[in-house]
């Protein structure tokens, strides 16, 4: 499947939306709080995690994920982030088709482990993958398989469009 740069919107029509947060979305709590941004972004990632817990979303899980909070040398925040592969409803592993689809990215300017995730997240039929990095979702803003947001765009679209 090669990455195509078209513009999809996704609509929530979905019964069971699928959804892939990044390493950097999943550590956003524990960054300095001191900022408005990183707050907002917080509180947004935690209404995300929210929804997930009561079955409103579908998180999607992968070996890259696992592999960067395994490296992670803070203790307190692996366990806390690798909970959530408990909550998942899909474990994304390694394939050919991920790594060809990684490759075409990086092509795009894209760094290895974004790839990899965005690839992930593609394969586990995420609509949305979920990041705080701004370079990475203006690169991927025309990717046709999956939208790229900020936890605060994704999460006022969530609650805008709630029942």
């Amino acid at each position: 499947m090669p990455v195509s740069l078209v513009i999809v919107p996704y609509l929530l029509a979905n019964l069971f939306m699928k959804v892939y947060l990044d390493n950097c979305a999943f550590n956003r709590p524990f960054d300095d709080q001191n900022h408005i941004r990183i707050r907002l972004e917080t509180e947004a990632k935690l209404y995300i995690q929210s929804l997930i817990e009561d079955g409103s979303l579908e998180l999607v899980w992968s070996y890259i994920l696992e592999m960067e909070n395994n490296h992670n040398p803070f203790q307190e925040k692996r366990n806390a982030i690798a909970r959530w592969k408990r909550l998942s409803m899909s474990d994304i592993s390694e394939s050919f088709s991920i790594i060809k689809n990684a490759k075409e990215l990086m092509s795009l300017g894209i760094k290895s482990k974004d790839a990899l995730h965005v690839s992930c997240a593609i394969e586990g039929k995420a609509e949305y993958f979920v990041t705080t990095d701004d370079k990475l979702i203006n690169k991927l803003s025309r990717c046709k398989y999956i939208s790229v947001v900020n936890p605060i765009t994704l999460a006022g679209y969530l609650d805008e469009h709630s029942d």
